[in-house]
């Protein structure tokens, strides 16, 4: 047992969607949360460190549901990242896991990795070589042949191949299994909105991650895709740009989450050909925006999980901006307290962390954030985080 350490005085957001505690304490034990409550609530003793945060806004760490860790967010990160050596490639994701830590990130869930490298960043964290927030691994995506993301991805048509795919990411260390149910836009010759592996490819997929005590991600924009994977049993749906009614239905009653990641699309069109970023990308990018932010907010007014993940490591979708997707969803009509939501116990409970993260309570990891605003006044200040606290420990 370390040191205790007592933060006082804050406005405490627990993240359980209860009002937040004023003049909040926080008595930190280790990397765990001992007592939380009024300030004047908990006893401390001269060997306890206290640490005023008087003014200040503490909540918990920010949890990112899907973010590619070793892309680079420039013009084409998938041209660098298949020219680059695998050795520089690692170390990009090494000092991309710090921005992403600094700016707030405690725990993310990384959509995509390339060669495994993903996973042995992972095994890296885990045995203290390199220092970041936790992270969950999906190995390489299953696509089909010539499908979304092929080039980082594992080829697979037919049950019986897909199965197999589904098999060896698990063998190779992955907790979570990402299928590409649609095309995408940063892929050339393909349709966001198309659909590509099959409900029956899907479920097979599927069936191997939750025999295996894992979930399931999937890449799904258009409407006919989303409803394969729904129907298949998937667990989340990142992007989800074309939702109707029946399909936002579905979500509600299976459970579904919906990861909207609405940054990405957003920096395409904002920095564009100009900043090297392909013209197909920019184009589709431009088709798909407008009915990305309906679906976003007929999912959100028909009560499907929405979760908050920003597709870091597409063009210039920074690893240390991930709060710009709250700032986004905020704008869109989401409700600060619902948006802080989607990036802590929302995000936990899907990422299936939610024992330990996600939340400030009594037993759970001390990963926190402290704010100079509040953010439910404001949500923007969680993009010029003051501190940040991970296992119980201040981030220098």
């Amino acid at each position: 047992m370390g040191k205790l350490t007592f933060l006082k005085g804050a406005t405490l957001i627990t993240g359980t969607g209860k009002a937040p505690i004023e003049n909040g304490g926080l008595l930190i034990d280790g990397k765990t949360i001992k007592k939380i409550g009024r300030t004047e609530e908990i006893q401390i003793n001269e060997d306890i460190k206290v640490v005023d945060v008087s003014g200040k806004t503490i909540m918990p760490g920010m949890i990112n549901c899907h973010v590619h860790i070793i892309m680079e967010p420039v013009g084409n990160p998938f041209d660098l990242l298949i020219k680059e050596s695998h050795t520089k490639t690692a170390m990009r994701g090494a000092a991309n896991l710090k921005k992403h830590l600094k700016s707030g990130v405690t725990y993310f869930r990384d959509m995509g990795g390339y060669q495994f490298i993903d996973i042995e960043l992972k095994k890296c964290l885990a045995e203290g070589l390199i220092e970041g927030p936790d992270f969950l691994v999906s190995g390489k995506v299953l696509t089909m042949t010539g499908g979304h993301g092929y080039p980082m991805g594992r080829e697979c048509d037919g049950v019986d191949e897909v199965r197999k795919a589904a098999r060896e990411q698990l063998k190779a260390g992955a907790d979570v299994i990402k299928i590409m149910a649609t095309g995408g836009v940063m892929t050339p010759g393909v349709e966001p909105g198309s659909p590509q592996l099959t409900r029956e490819e899907i479920q097979v997929a599927v069936e191997e991650a939750h025999k295996a005590g894992k979930k399931t991600a999937t890449h799904a924009q258009g409407t006919t895709g989303i409803k394969n994977a729904v129907l298949a049993g998937i667990d989340s749906v990142e992007h989800g740009i074309f939702l109707d009614d029946e399909v936002i239905e579905m979500m509600v009653e299976r459970g579904v989450y919906l990861v909207p990641t609405l940054v990405a699309p957003y920096f395409i069109i904002k920095h564009g050909v100009d900043g090297g970023i392909p013209e197909y990308a920019v184009e589709k990018s431009k088709r798909v925006m407008e009915s990305h932010l309906e679906s976003f907010r007929k999912a959100y007014r028909a009560g499907v999980k929405i979760a908050m993940g920003t597709d870091a490591g597409t063009p210039f979708n920074y690893h240390d901006k991930s709060a710009h997707e709250l700032k986004l969803m905020v704008e869109a009509g989401m409700t600060p307290m619902d948006a802080i939501l989607s990036t802590t116990k929302v995000a936990a409970e899907l990422l299936g962390i939610h024992d330990n993260y996600g939340t400030l309570e009594e037993g759970k990891v001390a990963d926190f954030l402290v704010l100079k605003e509040n953010p439910l006044n404001n949500i923007e200040t969680l993009l010029d985080v003051e501190a940040v606290y991970k296992n119980g420990k201040l981030v220098e």
